[in-house]
């Protein structure tokens, strides 16, 4: 079981931890001190996917030399503002074949990555994937 708190400090400020005992600042002013909770929802996308996709490259024993997750998403009008579209972006380097470049991020999104399984309730998730050699 996951356990999670959080607690307002100021403002529009708030502190969170979860089982794991790391905290996080959240801000939702309109002028920013943090991340906002729809933001980190966002980045933990980004590395939920960004994990999968690295221990599936290393067990394909890729040599893979740098990883980088990028997210560009949508919201609805009105409440809840929840994700509607999320475009994905992976930046692979390294001497990576095209197609265990592609079989990892779909292996990612369409069995491992439960944040993308729990996002796509409500959001059409694309991706594409730029190689540098």
């Amino acid at each position: 079981m996951i356990e999670a708190s959080v607690n307002w400090t100021d403002n529009e400020r708030y502190v969170g931890a979860a089982s794991s005992r790391h905290s996080v600042v959240m801000d939702t002013a309109t002028e920013k001190t943090a991340n906002t909770p729809m933001e980190l929802v966002l980045l933990g996308l980004c590395g939920c996917t960004a994990s999968d996709v690295v221990g599936i490259l290393r067990k394909k024993r890729e040599p893979f030399t740098g990883l980088e997750v990028r997210a560009k998403a949508e919201r609805a009008d009105g409440y809840p503002a929840v994700y509607t579209s999320i475009h994905l972006t992976y930046v692979i380097r390294g001497q990576v074949s095209e197609k265990a470049m592609e079989d990892a991020v779909k292996l990612s999104k369409d069995k491992y990555c439960s944040v993308s399984a729990m996002l796509e309730k409500t959001a059409k998730i694309t991706y594409t994937i730029e190689h540098v050699a």
